[in-house]
């Protein structure tokens, strides 16, 4: 019987090498993310796979899983201890090698099998490990497969079985790819930016849109886990800055940023202006609503506010409505709405039947933006976004803040603005319009100007955004409140970037 985890061990020690260690605050919101090997060990995850096949024998799910790996000089090693508890757990393990996060979620629809374990840290700094699991596809863990699987690894109380099996799939990316090419080849020639960031994608998706037709040129598309030109973030202005600068020097039609695990995509133009996630979500549904009238989105808390007021969804009869940040938030809950797509302003999209099987895949996404464009062969990339009403945006911003207070700290941000509002006192010299706090705070001014604070779900970060319709200024105004505030919390560090 496995020894029942502690969540601190000293590092080069006897103690190290034979106790499982497993940091507590590594299960997430709805994934798993650990330093390693600082917050969890080989040992610890045998523990993390006893424990799965533990919660899918509570749950009375067949114990049948994929599992797949990225692109990490220790990632193998993670699995391999993660099958090891899987196995002993009494699991069928389907190994599809190195993959993307939604190859695995592929796997499960193309080997039918309901399981998935995704040794994954996406686009986190390297020295982070983490596991996206599901139980019941296309969904993954949410807060309650989380909490569960925390308290079964923590007690140490797991099931154990002598029934493991082990079988290695060796042609997935050719399954996966042979799905995602069984379509029409584009109708319009596309000059293509692929850009990897040295990441796991770098091996998958150049491949997959030169296979539609694309003319791709690859920008760090080998791989190389030590990301010498920066993390695979399409969020990140460091890696879209790249982009761009390739964009315009190749005169490409567009530029597609691929995160970590291949489960997000950037957008740059052809005039080399990067396009937050979230702006692309709506002229992808501008684009799709005009085919499927009365569509429904969903789109999380971060999101522009055009999915409410753009002209051209409205008279679409499309509706959106705003949901929890996360990919598991935002795919459990336009599964369960049955909305056509769900975006996140992450680069996180979910096309539903029948335009896809609910999942996140950022190659998905980057062909809907090919198809699009192919849609409209007289408009260029550049001509789709100065075709949306103007709005002032800030990127993504993370202050620091340690997991075991940021929620607190939330908590207390959201308790003053509900303060603010309930007083009828102004904020940025305007009324409160609505606070939606589905996940943290999104402030709503009279005119639309709004501002989220709410807490990172895998980094020890907050997460800050703001939006104007009217200016910059309006921008600037709201966002210098919410730094006020968020500055009287001494938890709070300092921005990765301001405006």
């Amino acid at each position: 019987m496995l020894p029942k985890p502690v969540a601190q061990l000293a590092p080069n020690s006897a103690d190290f090498e034979r106790l499982p260690q497993v940091k507590p605050t590594g299960f997430r919101e709805y994934d798993a993310r650990w330093l390693f090997p600082e917050e969890i060990n080989l040992m610890g995850l045998n523990a993390v796979g006893l424990g799965v096949a533990t919660l899918f024998a509570e749950r009375k799910v067949p114990k049948r899983i994929v599992v797949g790996h990225d692109y990490r000089w220790y990632s193998a090693a993670v699995k391999q201890a993660l099958m090891t508890g899987l196995l002993a757990g009494g699991c069928e393990v389907f190994d599809i090698g190195l993959a993307l996060s939604p190859m695995a979620y592929f796997a499960q629809f193309d080997l039918d099998v309901e399981g998935v374990a995704m040794v994954t840290a996406s686009h986190n700094d390297n020295g982070w490990t983490g596991i996206k699991m599901g139980l019941s596809r296309p969904l993954t863990f949410g807060p309650d497969e989380m909490s569960r699987l925390k308290e079964i690894v923590l007690s140490g109380k797991f099931t154990e079985s002598g029934n493991g099996r082990y079988h290695f799939v060796a042609d997935m990316f050719e399954r996966y790819k042979a799905d995602l090419t069984a379509r029409e080849k584009l109708t319009r020639p596309l000059k293509v930016v692929a850009a990897c960031g040295n990441g796991t994608a770098g091996a998958f998706a150049p491949d997959v849109l030169a296979a539609v037709g694309c003319e791709v040129i690859p920008l760090h598309a080998d791989l190389d886990h030590s990301f010498p030109n920066h993390n695979p973030n399409p969020e990140d202005l460091a890696m879209l800055n790249a982009v761009a600068a390739k964009v315009k020097e190749t005169g490409a039609d567009v530029g597609l940023a691929f995160d970590g695990d291949g489960d997000r995509c950037g957008v740059v133009d052809n005039e080399g202006h990067e396009i937050f996630a979230d702006k692309v979500g709506v002229m992808l549904a501008r684009d799709i609503s005009a085919r499927h009238k009365g569509a429904k989105f969903v789109a999380d808390v971060k999101s522009t506010g055009l999915f409410m007021t753009d002209p051209v969804l409205n008279a679409n009869g499309a509706t959106t409505t705003y949901w929890k940040t996360g990919h598991s938030y935002i795919k459990r809950f336009s599964h369960e709405t049955k909305s056509l797509v769900g975006f996140e302003k992450s680069g996180h999209f979910f096309f539903n039947p029948p335009l896809g099987r609910g999942y996140d895949d950022g190659i998905i996404a980057a062909l809907a933006v090919c198809d699009m464009l192919a849609r409209n062969p007289d408009e260029s990339m550049a001509d789709l976004r100065a075709a949306l009403p103007t709005t002032f945006q800030s990127p993504t911003m993370s202050p620091h803040c340690n997991d075991e207070t940021k929620y607190g700290v939330v908590d207390k941000i959201v308790a003053h603005y509900q303060g603010v509002a309930d007083r009828g006192e102004m904020i940025a010299g305007q009324a409160v319009r609505e606070l939606i706090t589905v996940n943290g705070v999104r402030v709503v001014l009279e005119d639309g100007t709004w501002g989220l604070v709410r807490a990172s779900s895998n980094k020890p970060e907050l997460v800050v955004v703001v939006e104007s319709p009217t200016s910059e200024a309006n921008m600037k105004a709201i966002f210098a409140d919410l730094d006020g505030q968020i500055a009287t919390h001494p938890e709070v560090g300092a921005y990765n970037q301001k405006i």
